[in-house]
């Protein structure tokens, strides 16, 4: 009984510590209102869905785009930021959703370790990583990820 009473307060213990790590986003920047720059660190307090493509002509990033569009109003209110990193060039994105382009998209997929031609990035409001894929995403599980992630956060210290 005692062999099984510590194994259980070990597994206990063990997810406890793994539900308590983080990992911040790598920082980017993109272009703000009057050609000013701004930071992800600045959209704290915002989810960010980040979008990772060589093209916005990409099949991946046209699905993807799709997608969103069906869950986009849910959180409009929430003030979740679209953003689009490019690694051919910067835009336009031709969407419904008001997406935010960086210009500087190789080095946003190089911060982000992406080396397929598709990626989709989730951070939390607390500028922490909550999702990373590089295959299309439903929108049932973008949606579900960026829900929890605002549960998880106004449930704990986490909330910004």
């Amino acid at each position: 009984m005692r062999k099984l009473l510590f194994t259980g307060f070990l597994l206990l213990a063990i997810a406890a510590s793994h539900a308590a790590v983080v990992r911040l986003a790598p920082e980017f920047s993109f272009p703000a209102a009057g050609n000013k720059t701004q930071s992800l660190r600045s959209l704290r307090g915002q989810a960010v869905v980040l979008l990772i493509s060589k093209s916005p002509d990409s099949r991946a990033f046209k699905k993807q785009l799709k997608y969103l569009k069906e869950i986009y109003q849910q959180f409009a209110s929430k003030q979740v930021v679209f953003v689009a990193a490019l690694a051919e060039g910067d835009g336009p994105v031709r969407s419904d959703i008001p997406f935010v382009v960086a210009t500087n998209g190789p080095a946003v997929a190089t911060a982000y370790g992406v080396q397929d031609d598709f990626a989709l990035v989730i951070i939390g409001r607390d500028g922490n990583l909550d999702y990373q894929t590089t295959k299309v995403c439903p929108p049932e599980r973008v949606r579900d990820v960026i829900q929890n992630s605002f549960e998880v956060q106004s449930g704990s210290r986490r909330d910004p």
